[in-house]
């Protein structure tokens, strides 16, 4: 008894000592989001890390050797097909990324702006073509793209052509328009929430000031609204690279991408560790072009004040 008493005064003044650090805000907060931090690290980083590391080994049929190599990344760097399909998708992903922001802007804007007290409904019908499944409307662009599809019977009866065209359908082009469809939704909510942001009474200043709407608009509505010009830049652009269904059923051989290079590495021709060095590659330089694409939208939001 004699020496728990003695001991106690110690073991409370060590727990007084570190119950500020327990329960303070940020332990505390850590403590909430550590396991789930750490189980969403654990299936993030743990697939990039087994790619990573075969991208270095070679493979001869169903064997695997562990041998360190970059021959890998010579061939994904220097053959021309691989060299030509990894451009053509940046190129592709790129373009589907301006078009998408270009159609998702004025849309966003009018939601905002002009949607009133209607604007959770004007949200709830552009989502409406996300009810059906991705597929699906892939399968429809290849409908009214087709050789008898309804944008060449169209075409037909207005007379402006005078038989079906071979050119909307299997290239890059046929690509560009599905994925543009397919991702302008994602465009729009965030430039929607970026511009619900924007403080109104800063436009009626620009207007007091003389601004008539389109200078208003560019000196102030858009810079305001760069944040989610970025986020829906980036959101379409990261994923479209990598997408391989949509050049598969509607691009034709103009019109295949890496991902499908990689998914027939993995898939038919076995080759794992040059799949994964062409997926490396590809994530490596789509992060440094997305980060180029930041960059450049903030010097001109800084060029436009």
């Amino acid at each position: 008894m004699t020496v728990a008493a003695e001991g106690s005064p110690p073991l409370r003044e060590a727990g007084a000592r570190r119950s500020p650090l327990l329960q303070s805000e940020a332990a505390q907060g850590f403590a909430l989001i550590s396991p789930t931090f750490l189980y969403a690290l654990f299936l993030l980083v743990l697939p990039i890390l087994v790619v990573i590391a075969h991208s270095f080994w070679t493979q001869d049929y169903l064997t695997i050797d562990h041998t360190f190599t970059l021959e890998n990344y010579r061939i994904a760097l220097t053959e021309p097909i691989y060299r030509d399909l990894l451009w053509r998708s940046l190129y592709i992903s790129l373009t589907v990324s301006l078009l998408t922001v270009a159609l998702a802007y004025p849309i966003a804007y009018f939601i905002s702006f002009h949607g009133g007290r209607h604007k959770s409904l004007w949200l709830f019908l552009i989502t409406i073509p996300f009810w059906t499944s991705y597929l699906l409307r892939v399968m429809s662009w290849k409908v009214i793209l087709g050789y008898n599809g309804v944008l060449n019977s169209g075409l037909m009866g207005l007379g402006i052509i005078d038989e079906p065209s071979t050119a909307l359908l299997y290239n890059s082009s046929a690509v560009i328009i599905t994925l543009t469809h397919a991702w302008a939704t994602f465009a729009v909510l965030p430039i929607f929430v970026s511009l619900e942001k924007v403080d109104r009474t800063l436009v009626e200043a620009a207007t007091d000031l003389g601004d008539g709407p389109l200078r208003s608009f560019l000196r102030v509505t858009l810079p305001l609204s760069a944040p989610g010009v970025i986020s829906a830049a980036l959101i379409v652009m990261i994923p479209t690279v990598g997408d391989y269904v949509t050049p598969k059923l509607v691009g034709g051989k103009d019109g295949v991408m890496i991902a499908n290079a990689i998914q027939a590495q993995f898939g038919k021709a076995s080759n794992w560790p040059l799949g994964a060095a062409l997926s490396v590659t590809t994530m490596v330089i789509v992060s440094l072009m997305a980060g180029a694409t930041v960059l450049v939208i903030r010097a001109l939001q800084r060029l436009a004040r």
